[in-house]
């Protein structure tokens, strides 16, 4: 321990504050109006949750709207909702799937442009991918559904091969497929940056020594690249198991309709009908159902994250 280090830690608490905001008082300031964004903006609005608890009514307020009796009653209801089953069902397989079609993609996209050496040719390649996510989504629904139409694109392709034409959005066999499909298309150039980035890292001394001792493209690939990647790989997937039961209720709400309710009807777009979807806005019974799928997110993270801090030595906290 250094002289200086000793001093520090002779130093009493309120002291090294003093000290402290001494060395780094243009640091805090610029920390300020961040601290004040998130105050306003992320944990302010958090007061409302408790209307999942309260009959509220906007002309009352949340103050003197009356609690609920029992404090449970929202939850309740929506545990014996007819619909609780299936749009448990639906979120989950619209989420497992993605996980387990989408969150591959964007890491295979990056391997494979690390390990093209044409720079002009990867940067046509990450252009085309990154396009589609700065697509408007409403635009993004309304090509899906022309492409899905009778005369569209798909069914055009299907017809040459001597497949019967029809509205692919119309039926619910195909619903998820044609969901999960384009949310690769518009999501897996976006994705693959932050694993090009973590690519970028590695140190390129190892790769120079797996050649000395004769490994191949594909073994540098398996024994350097991926284990290298592989604690990013791991911080994201604990964060997307965190929002597992958080699907896209926008692109949801532009491309379904009543004949496909029963494979593509979610929490979030049934709480969404409930507050705007007509009739008496249900705000209390949306924010409960709400505040349950956050719970059950929250759950799915601490959860996972135990699994790879004992597993590995791989977590997020």
């Amino acid at each position: 321990m250094t002289a200086t280090s000793s001093r520090y830690h002779r130093l009493s608490f309120g002291q090294r504050v003093v000290r402290d905001w001494k060395l780094n008082k243009w640091k805090y300031l610029l920390i300020i109006p961040v601290l004040v964004y998130l105050g306003l903006f992320c944990y302010k609005p958090m007061y409302g949750l408790v209307i999942a608890f309260k009959n509220y009514k906007p002309t009352r307020g949340i103050e003197r709207s009356a609690w609920m009796d029992p404090w449970y009653a929202w939850f309740e209801k929506f545990f014996t909702d007819p619909y609780f089953g299936r749009l448990i069902g639906n979120t989950f397989t619209i989420s497992i799937l993605t996980i387990v079609f989408g969150f591959p993609a964007p890491i295979l996209l990056a391997l494979l442009l690390n390990e093209i050496r044409s720079s002009k040719f990867k940067r046509t390649v990450q252009t085309i991918t990154y396009m589609p996510y700065f697509i408007s989504m409403v635009v993004t629904c309304a090509l899906i559904r022309v492409y899905c139409q009778q005369d569209g694109v798909i069914s055009d392709v299907v017809a040459i091969f001597g497949g019967t034409r029809q509205n692919w959005l119309m039926s619910s066999e195909y619903y998820r497929t044609i969901y999960i499909i384009s949310e690769i298309w518009q999501t897996i150039g976006w994705n693959s940056i932050i694993y090009l980035a973590a690519l970028s890292g590695i140190d390129q001394e190892q790769y120079e020594a797996a050649r000395i001792d004769g490994a191949n493209r594909f073994q540098q690939c398996l024994h350097i690249t991926i284990p290298g990647l592989l604690p990013t790989i791991v911080i994201l997937f604990i964060l997307r198991m965190g929002s597992i039961l958080n699907v896209g209720y926008e692109k949801t709400l532009l491309l379904y309709n009543s004949n496909i309710y029963d494979v593509s009807d979610i929490i979030s777009t049934y709480t969404y009908r409930l507050s705007f979807g007509g009739g008496t806005p249900q705000y209390s019974y949306s924010t409960a159902i709400g505040l349950f799928n956050t719970l059950v997110n929250v759950f799915f993270l601490l959860a996972t994250n135990f699994i790879s801090r004992k597993v590995g030595d791989n977590s997020l906290f």
